[in-house]
């Protein structure tokens, strides 16, 4: 079989245009990054930090501080990775679902971080008065919604090694988890990827086994047994065809 000519080959890096939600959130995390460098308070004020919360509940931190990165590559990154995971995510579950995936994820993840500065584990006081920001913990969210979606898809290592999704959402989960216990002073960042990982999956899950719709299909199921015991319905119909001469009787 002969091979087609290089013109009319076509080569495509990454999942496409940019979905509107991707393109919205882009537009507000490089709108917030510019903000941040013309005034540095901003950081302080929006950022995540439980000392804050704790003492002057200042709980709008749980999601402002998604919007703000300490640097131009901190931000480009996530922005990359936003755009080559998230597209397709945003395609196949619709802007709405996506979007409220997103902030699940994000204010989850800085909810694991609270409440881990608040429990005496690893690096517990140094969370408690550090301030962190990023959108890594929905990031990560992504990444795992990623990997349950499309766990096939290969992903390239270090855009080399290709590996399929589902183990590569495995291989940065436990990065994450053994940083955020590690000796390392990076355990505060990994705790809220860690954290995105964690609700973005019990999220995933709850939806898809959805208790409540099971508790209340057997509720109306016992309703329709209890019916059937005390009206005498049975199911089925009559075997002849009388019927039709009843029906008949009632045309004028």
């Amino acid at each position: 079989m002969a091979r087609p000519p290089y013109r009319d080959l076509s080569y495509a890096f990454g999942p496409g245009p940019v979905s509107p939600a991707i393109k919205i959130l882009m537009i507000v995390n490089v709108g917030a990054f510019l903000l941040s460098l013309a005034v540095p308070d901003v950081i302080m004020a929006l950022g995540f930090q439980p000392e804050a919360i704790v003492q002057r509940l200042a709980i709008w931190r749980f999601a402002t501080y998604m919007f703000l990165h300490g640097d131009l590559m901190h931000l480009l990154f996530n922005m990359l990775a936003l755009w080559m995971f998230g597209t397709e995510l945003e395609r196949t579950w619709r802007t709405r679902f996506f979007i409220k995936y997103y902030f699940v994820t994000g204010i989850g993840a800085a909810v694991i971080t609270f409440l881990w500065s608040l429990s005496g584990l690893p690096y517990a006081d140094s969370i408690y008065y550090s301030v962190v920001i990023g959108a890594s913990g929905a990031i990560y969210g992504v990444l795992l919604a990623y990997g349950l979606t499309f766990p096939h898809r290969p992903i390239y290592l270090y855009f080399i090694f290709p590996i399929q999704a589902k183990y590569f959402v495995m291989i940065v989960g436990a990065i994450a988890f053994l940083s955020s216990i590690g000796s390392s002073g990076g355990g505060i960042a990994h705790t809220a990827h860690l954290g995105g990982l964690v609700v973005g999956y019990v999220y995933l899950m709850g939806l898809r086994r959805r208790p409540l719709d099971e508790l209340r299909y057997r509720w109306l199921r016992w309703k329709l047994n209890r019916a059937r015991g005390k009206f005498g319905i049975y199911s089925g119909g009559r075997d002849d065809d009388s019927w039709k001469s009843d029906w008949k009787k009632h045309i004028h």
